[in-house]
């Protein structure tokens, strides 16, 4: 994998300084991915610096799944892969998924999958029941959000939802006013190179947390404005659409 997990051993150490960390409300570590055999390319959370606590599934999530193409010349996008890690970046959950298509084009050169991922897959349902489940009541971190959910059939409270794509101080300094891409974000904020390659909706879910926890307090100080302060996790219940 890439040197992004470095970005955590510094992040950590100027978070320690700046806030706590949060507390988790799952008392064990989630164990949906038990026994899944490991995706390729292999992303393992031995880089990403964990204590037991930093390994439950906690108050924050960051979401991102891949693509493959489906229907005449694969120019429809089909759900193939979800990939959710916690506020540490530890992986929570990371499953590939079965088109409910035929998968006309992989796309591998910017998904990363092949059909020999297809033995690993999960139905679509069972994907988007546990991620549904996962969810539920949390704050939930992505790039550009809404296509993740959308291909999963789900939807969101958006107070509940931290979107790197729309946060205007990004836009503003990073997109000239537009949205800005998860990898000019990474280059420019973290310092490090994404999909250069391949994705890995591990690596950019990752990068997506670390870009929201460098401007954690403006992010917050913004929803504050917005949905009123005090409203940050409420009812917070995805639901399938």
């Amino acid at each position: 994998m890439s040197s992004i997990s470095s970005n955590w051993k510094r992040l950590q150490k100027k978070s320690k300084k700046s806030t706590k960390n949060p507390k988790s409300s799952h008392p064990k570590q989630s164990n949906t991915t038990k026994d899944q055999p490991e995706p390729h390319p292999p992303h393992s959370n031995d880089n990403i610096p964990t204590t037991q606590r930093q390994k439950e599934v906690g108050k924050y999530l960051a979401i991102d799944c891949e693509f493959v193409g489906v229907g005449p010349e694969g120019v429809s996008s089909e759900l193939a892969r979800v990939s959710i890690v916690n506020y540490h970046g530890h992986t929570i959950y990371d499953k590939f998924v079965k088109p409910t298509h035929k998968v006309t084009d992989w796309r591998t050169w910017v998904s990363g999958i092949t059909s020999r991922h297809m033995a690993q897959a999960i139905p679509f349902k069972q994907a988007q029941t546990e991620t549904s489940n996962l969810i539920e009541g949390k704050v939930l971190v992505g790039h550009a959000i809404e296509h993740d959910l959308e291909a999963l059939c789900l939807s969101h409270p958006k107070f509940m939802i931290r979107d790197t794509a729309k946060h205007t101080p990004f836009k503003k300094k990073y997109g000239g006013g537009k949205t800005p891409s998860l990898k000019k974000l990474s280059e420019a904020i973290l310092k490090e190179q994404i999909q250069s390659g391949s994705h890995s909706s591990v690596e950019d879910a990752r990068a997506t947390m670390l870009i929201y926890r460098s401007d954690k307090v403006v992010f917050e100080k913004l929803h504050d404005l917005k949905f009123g302060k005090g409203k940050k996790h409420g009812d917070g219940r995805s639901k399938k659409t």
